[in-house]
């Protein structure tokens, strides 16, 4: 059985929860939670068992940058994963932004930069190099 970090934990909880804050959970976006997981070697019976059980979960946020920037560009196509983005979405992400202790005058142009290099496939290493 692979031991999941309550870090990941956290974070699989919270792409899921981003994928019900416009209302209509889509194939797409359970689709891409899942291979989410299986990229993390995550098997599908685990995640199973953590999306049944999410209150055994101590929600924690990450301490280096360059995984906070990697799980905020998972948010952003999870939000992208049914082709639109609706204000509850980007409200969304900008909440995290903040729980992830970035700067307030950065949250805006940090959501608007991580939902269009989502938009316009530009791969998570690219982000990283740049940022």
């Amino acid at each position: 059985m692979n031991i999941i970090s309550e870090e990941l934990k956290a974070h699989f909880l919270r792409l899921y929860s981003i994928a019900f804050t416009d209302d209509n959970f889509h194939h797409l976006e359970l689709k891409m939670l899942y291979d989410f997981a299986k990229e993390r070697g995550v098997p599908k019976e685990n995640l199973d068992a953590l999306l049944l059980n999410p209150t055994e979960v101590i929600a924690t946020i990450p301490e280096e940058t360059h995984q906070k920037i990697t799980y905020l560009y998972q948010l952003s196509q999870m939000i992208w994963a049914d082709g639109k983005v609706d204000d509850n979405e980007r409200n969304a992400l900008k909440k995290y932004i903040k729980l992830f202790g970035f700067e307030e005058g950065n949250v805006e142009e940090l959501s608007d930069y991580l939902l269009h290099v989502v938009k316009e496939n530009i791969s998570l290493e690219n982000v990283l190099k740049e940022l």
